[in-house]
């Protein structure tokens, strides 16, 4: 598995949003063909017309090894990788139409961040869930700071790859690395999916704080304090701390909490400036994962008795209609108490 060609790697990628089309088009420039599944035939006639996402990733021409399909099967069967990119909340009914098509030699990369709502599983405690036939050593989750955008204007980025095996952390570090695309290696899959998925709904509390206009200081207490919610979770579930102080945690963290293409923060702010959020979710056209996880969490935290103030505070503002204001007051006035946990 460590040695590979691009000419014999078959390559799968499941979903077509600016994150999938991005990664898609970053392995087909780099020369392999790529077996692209599109949910809506519009995308797959504009990328076939026109080399272009115009729905999803307007503005950037696609490769002609990425090859659009509506045929599940097409994209998945007799693969060596299957990137999976569907919206976290789509994830299960996708991999249920993909059972039985799977190679016993096939790689499954996850590259969607959320926890469902039902089972508060992470992405691939879903895709294990549904496919009872495959190995665990098989997975793999690609999580990082790396907004779609940049890495389709090949901005520099680095990302992390978590498997249990690092012969296939490995392999698939090799198929994704290029000179502006620099992956690393990592073995806590936990760590590194609770931080890509929790992240998001510290954001949203971000883009409440901007939304708000408030400063500086909040933003960066708010940012601090969020990681700490994530590490509790993160502890209390089995990750590595040392896997929050990475890329798939204070990175993607800093990245998705202050950046403007951030769809988490986007949400947040416009709740801060007082629109509802079912106003905002009528008007977006891709998904903002935080707001579903922000449920997930709320109600993982409550099982596992973690303490996570800020994403219960967010959980409430979305969901009993709380206002901003009054969840910041409520943060602000709890008990006095030390910033380090105990151990």
């Amino acid at each position: 598995m460590d040695s590979f060609t691009i000419e014999s790697t078959k390559i799968g990628v499941v979903g077509a949003g600016s994150w999938g089309t991005a990664l898609a088009n970053l392995l087909a420039d780099k020369g392999f063909k790529v077996d692209h599944w599109v949910f809506e035939p519009e995308v797959k006639a504009q990328i076939l017309a026109q080399r272009e996402n115009q729905t999803y990733l307007p503005g950037f021409k696609l490769s002609q090894n990425l090859l659009p399909t509506n045929e599940l099967g097409r994209a998945v069967i007799d693969k060596d990788m299957v990137l999976m990119v569907v919206p976290s909340h789509v994830t299960r009914m996708t991999a249920e139409k993909m059972s039985g098509m799977l190679d016993d030699r096939t790689v499954i990369v996850t590259a969607s961040k959320g926890i469902e709502n039902n089972t508060l599983l992470t992405m691939t405690g879903v895709l294990k869930d549904v496919w009872a036939e495959v190995d665990a050593d098989r997975y793999a989750v690609l999580s990082g700071p790396s907004f779609a955008r940049e890495v389709a204007a090949k901005v520099p980025t680095a990302l992390t790859i978590a498997a249990q095996k690092k012969e296939v952390s490995r392999f698939v570090q090799h198929v994704f690395a290029t000179n502006y695309f620099r992956a690393y290696t990592h073995q806590d899959i936990v760590g590194v999916e609770l931080g890509g998925a929790v992240k998001n709904v510290i954001a949203i509390a971000a883009g409440i704080i901007d939304g708000l206009g408030l400063g500086l200081n909040t933003r960066a207490a708010l940012i601090t304090r969020g990681m700490t919610e994530i590490r509790r979770l993160g502890l209390k579930m089995g990750a590595n701390p040392r896997t929050f102080t990475g890329l798939a945690g204070m990175g993607d963290l800093v990245l998705t909490c202050t950046g403007d293409l951030s769809r988490n923060h986007t949400v947040g702010k416009k709740i801060g400036e007082g629109m509802t959020l079912t106003q905002i979710l009528d008007e977006m056209q891709m998904v903002a994962e935080g707001v579903k996880t922000a449920k997930s969490v709320y109600n993982l935290s409550r099982k596992l008795d973690v303490d996570m103030p800020i994403s219960r505070e967010i959980y409430h503002v979305l969901y009993d209609d709380v206002p901003p204001q009054e969840a910041l007051y409520r943060l602000m006035t709890r008990d006095l108490k030390p910033e380090l946990d105990e151990l």
